[in-house]
């Protein structure tokens, strides 16, 4: 359809402020808002910082205050139509006056959904599907969620120019440069889960941690991410920077009123030698939890809303920690700094994401078919919250949260393996190691999107960085098509995604 200049760049800019909540807002999507005035100027701008606080629009509301009766909200998600931690933003347009809605997206949640009708039938004029590419693909991680009752999964791989993880002793410390491992350190961070195969954990023992150094350690990896999809480095600036900005509190609207954000083996165990229920647990928001903040609270970003246990969270202060029903870890905590989660919903470990004390704790998953993992392997230390996928009938003495799953040839139920993450609220996966697990992945059509860190360097031999993916002849190849090629110290990072893309409806 024919875009008006004025209606894409507005909602150019929302898709850009929605990836400011990258690695924060899980299980939560990424929204970004724009209200104008009634005279077409930018009086407020949002976006949503964490699950459980102000939703973009009551941000961007907030900030616009009388401003926006009579403009137009262009918002890069369905507003949604639901009480949950927050209520409904569609009643929060309604009672702004907002004479029009610009809507990037429609919420694929029938929960969360029905925001466009309720303002419709109210007499505001909507519009959809503008710069709906764009903005899909800066919340693919929890569209798919939403749409396919899944994670979503981000394979990652370091190797040399050849596509060799490691020699042929097995040594593969280090292929890549101190700044390539900090880039993967911080793209860790933003991720809910890391998984990896029992032959990697037998291999390398590794802690399958986010360790980011220092914002200026980080920053000098690179450039900020050209994918708006993926968070680009702490210092990387104030928003006019673009989406990879991930320190909100340097944000600067394009008005005077206030900031926009919070403060803010076996086939299929992967590794050195050889080897909830769809739908469920995507609401933008719990069911279980009412109560909506009034707008002023809203844009000083602290305040907006109320956790679990009824105390309101403070400035700052991002997801507390959630533990997974049933297996009794913790999932992911809050953002660090002042407001540090407390970890008071569900046995949370109320870690912060890196920006503040503690960092964030993404949980790791170890998939390891027949239970073979050390009890001393640091996957298993308190650094982190583990679970440790097995088959459903295999008998273990391992003292560990167990996942127990179908199996699927001589591995594990992958697909059954990401429903059952996402019935724990993990929306985003990072895949590493190793090369069986990720062929398995790749075989399964279960691979999201690449991230390749390329070294200028050739062994000839060794480790190949992927296993066997169900390729047979050359027309059988997973083709990809590439997104970004960024020089990262003297490495490369490729990113590339599934040439046909697997954010779809179910």
């Amino acid at each position: 359809m024919d875009i008006p200049a004025q209606d894409a760049a507005h909602m150019a800019r929302a898709v850009e402020l929605a990836g400011h909540g990258h690695g924060t807002t899980s299980p939560n999507p990424v929204v970004g808002c724009v209200v104008l005035d009634a005279d077409g100027r930018v009086a407020g701008e949002g976006f949503h910082a964490y699950a459980g606080g102000p939703h973009a629009e009551v941000v961007a509301l907030a900030q616009a205050g009388e401003r926006a009766r009579g403009g137009t909200a262009y918002v890069t998600l369905e507003p949604c139509d639901h009480t949950g931690r927050t209520g409904p933003c569609s009643l929060a347009l309604l009672a702004a006056g907002v004479a029009r809605v610009v809507i990037a997206v429609p919420d694929p949640n029938p929960k969360a959904a029905g925001g466009a009708a309720r303002l419709r039938a109210h007499g505001v004029s909507v519009t959809s599907g503008v710069l709906g590419a764009e903005a899909e693909r800066v919340n693919e991680e929890w569209l798919t969620y939403a749409r396919l009752g899944r994670s979503h999964v981000t394979w990652k791989f370091a190797a040399t120019l050849d596509g060799r993880s490691a020699a042929e002793d097995g040594t593969s410390q280090w292929i890549t440069s101190p700044a390539a491992r900090a880039d993967v350190h911080r793209l860790r961070a933003a991720a809910d889960a890391i998984v990896a195969g029992i032959g990697t954990v037998l291999a390398d023992d590794p802690h399958l941690t986010a360790r980011p150094g220092p914002t200026s350690d980080i920053a000098s990896a690179g450039p900020a991410s050209a994918d708006p999809a993926l968070p680009g480095p702490a210092s990387a600036g104030p928003a006019s920077a673009g989406p990879a900005s991930a320190g909100p509190a340097s944000l600067t609207p394009a008005t005077d009123a206030a900031p926009v954000g919070a403060a803010t083996s076996a086939p299929g165990d992967g590794g050195q030698g050889g080897g909830r229920v769809a739908g469920a647990g995507v609401g933008r928001d719990s069911e279980a939890r009412a109560g909506w903040a009034a707008p002023a609270s809203a844009a000083r970003g602290g305040a907006g809303d109320k956790s679990a246990d009824g105390a309101r969270p403070a400035e700052g202060a991002a997801d507390v920690g959630k533990g997974p029903r049933s297996a009794g870890v913790s999932v992911r905590g809050g953002v660090g700094g002042s407001g540090a989660g407390d970890g008071r919903e569900a046995g949370g470990s109320g870690a912060g994401d890196g920006r503040g004390t503690g960092g964030r704790r993404p949980l790791r998953v170890v998939v390891d078919t027949r239970g073979r993992t050390p009890q001393d392997a640091r996957v298993l230390d308190d650094s982190a919250p583990t679970l440790v996928a097995i088959a459903e009938d295999t008998g273990t003495g391992l003292k560990a949260d167990l996942l127990r799953l179908p199996r699927h040839g001589r591995g594990l139920d992958l697909e059954a393996l990401l429903k059952e993450l996402a019935a724990r609220e993990v929306v985003s996966v990072f895949l590493e190691g190793g090369p069986t697990l990720a062929g398995e992945f790749l075989r399964r059509g279960l691979v999201d999107r690449v991230v390749a860190y390329l070294a200028p360097a050739l062994l000839g031999s060794g480790r190949a960085a992927l296993g066997a993916a169900g390729v047979g002849t050359i027309g059988e190849m997973h083709r990809l098509t590439f997104d970004e090629i960024s020089p990262i110290g003297p490495d490369v990072r490729l990113i590339a995604r599934p040439a046909t893309q697997p954010v779809r409806e179910q």
